[in-house]
């Protein structure tokens, strides 16, 4: 599995991060071409080889050829943008999703609904240009997983068109809720929402590097200059043979409420992507028993899955907990059996199998069909495999 590695030691932007894979190998006639497809017009795109504090770094740049352009435009026009491209389906999701979470945090920053939120900075060409080239690029390139270290934000104050507020700006703040960020006292806006919200809605996990075979290391120039270089450094390879993910573990006690209702919070759970969610006894203080809800979930879902513990219990808060997952490589297979075709889960190390599991479905309704015992189902299943 490709995978990249974001180190954001000095922030990260949209220009930056298209630097970065553009110094991967990322073809920039090929970028140029795609993002034509968006049929948006007066600009230009370039990009250049630089020396940031002596790192070499590609910059890359959007050109705006007439100020008209850089109009204020609300997500529905945004969208109808995407929309009529010639992009494929999956990048125009992709897009729109980053937009959408960009749109949320400026909706909750002022108190106004969604639809109603006019970007400014966010709704120009060269914003949209960062958001879609980079989606572009990391399908190009053919990354399939994306990780982070913590955000370098900077300190200080930036003026916006709200007016002077300090760093990170108020929807950048909003949009890395429950992302690890810090500063190490550059006075500098070095996190931007664009690429907060690239960075956020397709990063996996945020912390360390995982274990990974490097292939090649890009780096992005920023366009400012620091007491460090402004670069995005980007690392690009293949994961260790056991896959390495970092997930959150949400956690409440709950001893007050009506114990018919716990199937349903499990079951609205793993429908808005729980990983999976499961429930313990345990004795609170004074010897009170109590429930243990506890809910393992990816970054990018743990908002949208503690509203539903909010909606549909009576706890008051929750712990999150980031935890590091080991993972053996997985395939779903389908044999056929004197019973009928049986699906497989294979789990494999290096190639070597270590567990075969039948689809319990699968083998349920073979065995209530057949009238026999559901074991003599899995048995015949793992001697064919």
């Amino acid at each position: 599995m490709k995978t990249a590695y974001f180190d954001c030691f000095s922030g990260i932007s949209g220009d930056m991060i298209i630097g970065a894979l553009l110094d991967l190998g990322l073809d920039i006639n090929f970028l140029d071409k795609e993002l034509k497809k968006l049929n948006l017009k007066n600009y230009e795109i370039q990009s250049k080889k630089i020396v940031k504090n002596g790192i070499a770094a590609t910059k890359f740049d959007v050109s705006i050829k007439h100020e008209h352009n850089h109009e204020e435009r609300n997500l529905k026009e945004i969208n109808e943008i995407i929309k009529k491209s010639k992009l494929d389906n999956e990048i125009k999701n992709t897009i729109k999703k980053i937009f959408l979470k960009i749109a949320i945090a400026e909706a909750k920053v002022h108190n106004k609904p969604v639809d109603k939120i006019h970007f400014h900075e966010i709704g120009a060409i060269d914003t949209i240009i960062d958001i879609a080239g980079a989606v572009i690029g990391f399908k190009k390139l053919g990354i399939d997983r994306i990780y982070c270290s913590k955000l370098n934000v900077g300190t200080g104050f930036v003026e916006f068109s709200h007016g002077k507020w300090p760093v990170p700006a108020p929807a950048t703040a909003e949009i890395l809720r429950n992302v690890p960020i810090y500063n190490n006292n550059i006075e500098a806006e070095l996190v931007t929402p664009t690429g907060a919200a690239i960075i956020t809605a397709l990063a996996s996990g945020f912390g360390e590097m995982p274990a990974m075979k490097v292939e090649k290391i890009g780096y992005g120039a920023g366009t400012k200059e620091l007491e460090q270089p402004n670069v995005l450094r980007v690392f690009l390879g293949e994961l260790d043979n056991m896959k390495n993910d970092t997930i959150n573990i949400i956690e409440t006690n709950i001893d007050n409420m009506n114990p018919e209702i716990y199937p349903y919070v499990i079951e609205r759970l793993m429908e808005n992507g729980a990983l999976d969610a499961y429930l313990t006894n345990i004795i609170m203080k004074k010897g009170r028993p109590a429930i243990k809800l506890t809910v393992l979930s990816e970054m990018k879902d743990t908002d949208k899955l503690c509203n539903v513990i909010f909606d549909e219990t009576t706890t008051l808060g929750v712990r999150i907990l980031i935890a590091a997952k080991k993972k053996l490589d997985r395939e779903i297979k389908t044999i056929k059996t004197k019973y009928g075709n049986v699906g497989v889960k294979i789990s494999k190390l290096k190639n070597e199998v270590k567990n075969i599991m039948p689809e319990y479905e699968d083998c349920v309704k073979i065995a209530k069909n057949r009238k026999i015992p559901l074991k003599e189902v899995y048995e015949e299943v793992k001697k064919l495999y």
